[in-house]
C-alpha cells in the first residue's frame, strides 16, 4: 500500500478530513475511546473532528457541556489511561478491559498496600460519597477516605480511585473550575451515569469483535499489533475480534497484505471510507497473512516507533485528492491525539519529522502538514487571549516565495481555528527559534 494512500485512509477515518460528525459525542462513539490525559487539548481533538449545522464552530464550551451532562465520560480505561468514552459504550467496555487492567496494575497495587480487604472498603466508602448525584472532587474523596482512617496521598490515592473505576464503580461528573478557573475532575457513581446493560450481556468475544469493528474502521488501515497497543488486549485477543466482526457482517472489514502484514480498514459498510475512494477489488477480503504475537505499546509512546510492513504495494484506485495538493493544510493536533496514539508498529506512515520529547521546554504538541509530522506547537492563555507558539521543522523547501506564502497562510488558517473553538483572540507568536523552515 502506498504510504500517501496510508495517510490519506487514517485521515478520512479519524475525522480529520472530510465533514465530520455532528456533535462531540457522536466523534467520541465513532473512535470509541480517545485519550484524554491533557484535558484542555483532548476537547480541542474532538472539536477538530465535528461540524455543527450552520456556521458556528465548536467550541470548547460545548465540549465541556458534553461531559458534565455525562454525554462523554471520562475514565481510566484501555492500557490504561484517561480516556473519552461515549456512555452508551462504557460498560461493555470497561468489563472487557477490566480484568487486563487489574492484572496490570497489581503489582503497583501490592507496592502500595492495596489488598483485597482494603480495595472492597475503600471501593464501597467511595460509592457511598458520590451516591445521589453528589460529584466530588479528588481533594473531596481523599477527605472522605482519610476521615475513615486511609492514608490516601499521592500514589496510594490514584489507585484506589483507579481501582473504583476499573470496578465500575466511580466515573466522571461534572467538571468544576478552580477559583483560578482550571476545570477540575469530578468523580460521580457509575451506575448513575452510565446507562443500564442488556438483561444478557453480550459475550467476550461479542466485545472482542464490536472493539475490533471500531477501531479498524475508524483508525484503518490498521495492524493486529496496532490494535493491541492502542487497546491493551493481546494480538491473539484482537485477531479473535477480527474473526468476530467478519463472522457478525462478512462486508465490515476489508484487508490488504503489505510485505506479509494485513491492513485493516473499514469495508465499506461504515462511514470511515467516505471521501477516500473505492475499496477496489483488487484488497480483497479481510483476512490473509498476520503478523506474529506481539505485546502491547507504552501508555506514554510518542510519534515515531519501528517499521512494520513498511513496503510498498499498488496503491489502490480512487478519488481521494492527493497530499500534493497546491493548497497546503496544517493541523495542530495534541501530543496524545488518536492520529498518533491510534498507531504503535505503524506510526512511520505518519513520516516528516517532530520531536519525540520535548527538551528545553519546547512545544510538545505536534504539527501536522498534509498530514505528516511538520513541527510542534503548544498554547499559552492569557486573561482575554491566546498565544499560539508554532515551530515548523518539515514544511520543506521555503525558498519558494509562493510555496513560503502558501505555508503561512496554512499556518494561520490553523490558528484562526483554534480561536474559534477557544472563543478568544488567538494570535501566533515568533519563538525566536532558529528551526529549519521556521515561518
Amino acid at each position: 500500500m502506498d504510504p500517501d494512500e496510508v495517510v490519506r485512509r487514517r485521515l478520512a477515518a479519524q475525522l480529520l478530513r472530510g465533514p465530520g460528525l455532528a456533535s462531540p459525542e457522536d466523534v467520541v462513539w465513532h473512535l470509541l475511546a480517545v485519550q484524554a490525559q491533557e484535558f484542555p487539548y483532548a476537547r480541542w481533538s474532538l472539536a477538530q473532528r465535528t461540524r455543527l449545522a450552520g456556521a458556528d464552530p465548536v467550541t470548547a464550551g460545548d465540549v465541556e457541556q458534553a461531559v458534565a451532562e455525562g454525554r462523554i465520560l471520562r475514565t481510566h480505561i484501555l492500557r490504561p489511561t484517561w480516556h473519552f468514552v461515549h456512555r452508551d459504550d462504557l460498560r461493555w467496555l470497561m468489563a472487557l478491559s477490566a480484568p487486563r487492567l487489574h492484572q496490570g496494575n497489581d503489582t503497583t497495587y501490592r507496592r502500595v498496600g492495596i489488598d483485597a480487604a482494603t480495595a472492597a472498603r475503600s471501593t464501597q466508602l467511595l460509592a457511598d460519597a458520590v451516591r445521589g448525584g453528589r460529584h466530588l472532587t479528588r481533594d473531596q474523596l481523599a477527605a472522605r477516605l482519610q476521615d475513615a482512617g486511609f492514608e490516601a496521598v499521592g500514589l496510594r490515592l490514584a489507585y484506589l480511585i483507579m481501582y473504583a473505576e476499573v470496578s465500575s464503580v466511580l466515573v466522571s461528573g461534572a467538571p468544576v473550575r478552580s477559583p483560578g478557573g482550571a476545570l477540575k475532575q469530578t468523580y460521580a457513581l457509575f451506575d448513575e451515569r452510565v446507562p443500564p446493560g442488556p438483561a444478557t450481556p453480550i459475550t467476550r468475544d461479542e466485545a472482542l469483535g464490536r472493539l475490533a469493528r471500531r477501531y479498524f474502521t475508524s483508525r484503518g488501515p490498521a495492524t493486529v499489533k496496532d490494535c493491541a497497543g492502542w487497546s491493551g488486549l493481546t494480538a491473539t485477543d484482537v485477531r479473535r475480534g477480527v474473526q468476530a466482526a467478519q463472522e457478525a457482517d462478512p462486508d465490515a472489514l476489508a484487508a490488504m497484505v503489505v510485505d506479509g502484514v494485513a491492513y485493516y480498514f473499514d469495508g465499506g459498510t461504515g462511514r470511515a471510507e467516505a471521501g477516500t475512494g473505492g475499496t477496489g477489488a483488487e484488497n480483497g477480503r479481510a483476512g490473509g497473512a498476520e503478523e506474529g504475537a506481539g505485546g502491547t505499546g507504552a501508555e506514554n509512546g510518542r510519534a515515531g516507533g519501528t517499521e512494520e510492513g513498511a513496503g510498498r504495494a499498488r496503491t489502490e484506485a480512487g478519488t481521494a485528492a492527493s497530499l500534493t495538493a497546491p493548497v497546503p493544510r496544517i493541523d495542530l493536533i495534541q501530543c496524545y491525539d488518536e492520529y498518533i496514539m491510534g498507531y504503535f508498529p505503524t506510526r512511520h506512515y505518519l513520516g516528516g519529522t517532530a520531536p519525540a520529547y520535548p527538551t528545553a521546554g519546547e512545544p510538545l504538541h505536534v504539527v501536522l502538514l498534509d498530514g505528516r509530522m511538520a513541527g510542534c506547537w503548544r498554547h499559552t492563555m492569557f486573561p482575554g487571549r491566546c498565544e499560539l507558539d508554532i515551530r515548523l521543522s518539515g514544511a520543506g523547501d521555503l525558498s519558494d516565495p509562493a510555496r513560503a506564502r502558501a505555508v503561512e497562510g496554512a499556518v494561520q488558517d490553523a490558528v484562526d481555528r483554534y480561536g474559534s473553538f477557544l472563543g478568544l483572540p488567538t494570535v501566533q507568536v515568533r519563538s525566536g527559534a532558529k528551526l529549519e523552515g521556521h515561518i
